[in-house]
């Protein structure tokens, strides 16, 4: 016996000797578990994959898969890099429940960080929602906000509660936790395309670069941390290698890891710069992410990534699906009894499928749904005025607003605002609503080159102008593309723009807040100026608010209304087939001829050709000049 003892002794010690990595027991080997922009995405929802539609999603199966990686890794870090609120009827009990927040908790998340989406309620709202979590007692996530800065002086009251919230709730400029043993350092930022996307924010956003470097030395010097890992809400949507995440990666390179949130993409492999790995797992809690890393010397290296998808192989968790259910039943009692109206209520039937969420603005065309939209507020406004009613003559409506699809089958009131869940009111109640201003027919062919020259650069500046046609050809000079443009009277005709006659527009809020934005993004070489009735600039936009008996006509009730306004077919009103197709409303010219190219150009256009142009002719002459000295030098 003592000698069989001495021989199982001994092999253990020549194992310890022979893979040394045993005795760590996977010390430097983490599993880190992720997600981003979920939205307030709580349920299922289903969307159109490949032409099917399927199921995906929801908190409670999301529960279960983060469950089945603990079962495989007891201490794995499960964190969120932002925009977990906002984005369906949950978000307007945001204030006063935080559902998403208290389910993260549930779900123990180690930690989240802010995203431009937790400011859609303004200061007031994002402080409220972390009272009301704190109040409610459960677990809470930690959240690291970085870059998030409150001014030293002049703040307004909402600001100063907003920052006694922060502190209340615990709110770092870093966290450094434990996990097996390894000290990891965590940073939450959000980017500067985020920040823009918050322009009621108030507080600053300082820049993540330089913020980055000074944490990262913090982290390392003083807190002599194993690993960095960034919760980064600034994305890698664009251009590869110029992306703000990439961008970071490459000037902090001490960053070990990035989890990049606010772009909804979903990586399938990572993307490496110098010792940096960045992930995203996607939008709306379709997708759960996972990798793992482990230290070789003084690197982190990939191990292995996966993308998990949260469909029905997950069984929901039953507690999580209760707590949603209370959830619900608050959403009913707070927010929708005030329009009439139930979470699930059948509004219309579509016999079609509208283009997939995910693939909105990817091409530069018509988009049905985008048109249906403004539609809807052309029809909303006139029904709430009534025998005042006043012609609108264009609607716009930014691809970046419309947040989700509709499938073929039934349309309930949840899938409406999901559709339209953007934003705040004057009245302080979840979703944007309408506003009018006047815009000239100059400013009106303006817009349309908008859509033309920039969605090309920007999807989310794709804009979609239900009243207007025009045409456009892509290969012409950056904001010389618009070949066309006209609009259609209150009967119907067509006629074209007036370039100096006033023309009634209606957006939503943030809309309309955003074409002042116009001669910014464009380097002061276009502009909109929205304006009153009698020509005056627009302040105050929400003194332009529609209403109806006293209430704000928020657009998802627009959508709501004018959904309810078609034909019924076994008593629901059925979306027209005409919305399945283009319209013809705006029409590519693909035509690559010199001619079409170059024909009628604008004085941007001229400005563009013209200067290469001198500043070669400077050159020829600079050169002549030189030639002619030299020459006069050689006969002397």
């Amino acid at each position: 016996m003592k000698k069989i003892f001495r021989i199982l002794l001994l092999s253990l010690i020549i194992s310890l000797l022979v893979f040394p990595s045993l005795a760590k027991d996977n010390a430097d080997d983490l599993t880190i578990v992720f997600t981003h922009d979920m939205h307030d995405n709580l349920e299922p929802y289903n969307m159109v994959i490949d032409g099917d539609i399927e199921s995906r999603g929801g908190f409670a199966r999301l529960s279960s898969a983060i469950a089945k990686e603990r079962d495989k890794d007891s201490d794995l870090l499960l964190v969120d890099a932002g925009d977990y609120s906002m984005g369906t009827l949950y978000q307007t009990i945001y204030e006063t429940h935080s559902p998403a927040l208290r389910l993260m908790g549930k779900m123990e998340y180690d930690a989240t960080t802010l995203g431009n989406h937790e400011f859609d309620f303004r200061p007031e709202g994002l402080s409220k929602s972390l009272i009301s979590a704190m109040d409610s007692g459960d677990n809470l996530p930690q959240i690291v906000a970085s870059n998030t800065k409150f001014p030293k002086e002049g703040m307004s009251q909402t600001l100063e509660e907003l920052e006694t919230s922060l502190e209340k709730y615990g709110v770092k400029d870093y966290l450094v936790l434990d996990k097996k043993g390894i000290k990891i350092g965590l940073i939450g930022l959000m980017g500067e395309e985020a920040d823009s996307n918050a322009p009621m924010a108030e507080v600053e956003f300082t820049d993540i670069v330089e913020e980055s470097k000074a944490l990262v030395k913090t982290l390392k010097e003083d807190e002599n941390v194993d690993l960095i890992v960034a919760l980064s809400h600034s994305g890698t949507d664009g251009k590869p290698g110029k992306t703000e995440d990439e961008i970071l990666a490459k000037k902090v390179p001490d960053i070990d890891l990035i989890i990049s949130g606010h772009s909804h993409t979903m990586l399938p492999q990572p993307i490496i710069v110098g010792d940096t790995i960045i992930v995203s797992s996607g939008r709306y809690a379709e997708n759960l992410g996972k990798i793992k890393i482990e230290k070789n010397e003084d690197k982190w290296n990939l191990k292995d990534y996966q993308i998990k998808t949260i469909d029905e192989t997950y069984k929901e968790d039953k507690e999580i699906s209760s707590l949603i259910d209370g959830f619900k039943e608050d959403v009913e009692n707070e927010y929708l009894d005030r329009f009439g109206l139930k979470y699930d209520e059948v509004i219309a039937e579509s016999p079609f499928n509208f283009t997939p969420a995910l693939d909105l603005a990817e091409i530069q065309e018509e988009e049905p749904l985008g048109y249906l939209i403004g539609d809807a507020y052309r029809y909303a406004v006139k029904k709430a005025e009534g025998d005042d009613y006043k012609h609108v003559d264009v609607a716009v409506v930014p691809s970046g607003v419309i947040r989700d699809s509709f499938t073929k089958g039934h349309i309930t009131v949840k899938d409406i605002f999901k559709v339209s869940s953007l934003g705040i009111g004057r009245d302080k109640l979840s979703g944007y609503p309408l506003i009018d201003v006047y815009l000239t027919g100059k400013e009106l062919k303006t817009a349309a080159e908008v859509d033309a020259s920039i969605q090309p650069l920007m999807n989310s500046a794709q804009l979609y102008l239900s009243g207007m046609r025009y045409s456009f050809n892509p290969h012409r000079i950056i904001f010389n593309k618009i070949t066309d443009t006209s609009i259609f009277t209150s009967d119907g005709k067509q006629t074209h723009l007036e370039d100096d006659k006033l023309y009634r527009v209606v957006a939503n809020l943030y809309s309309a807040q955003m074409l002042n934005i116009v001669g910014d993004k464009s380097m002061g070489l276009l502009s909109i100026v929205p304006k009153d009735e009698n020509g005056d600039k627009i302040d105050d936009f929400e003194e332009r608010i529609i209403y109806e008996n006293g209430e704000e006509v928020k657009e998802w009730v627009a959508l709501t209304s004018y959904l309810q306004s078609f034909p019924k077919e076994d008593g629901i009103p059925q979306i027209p087939k005409s919305y399945s197709k283009k319209q013809g409303v705006k029409i590519i010219n693909d035509d690559t001829g010199l001619v079409e190219r170059f024909k009628n150009p604008n004085k941007i256009s001229l400005g563009i050709v013209l200067i290469p142009l001198v500043l070669i002719l400077i050159i020829i002459l600079v050169i002549r000049f030189f030639i002619k000295r030299k020459r006069k030098k050689t006969r002397v």
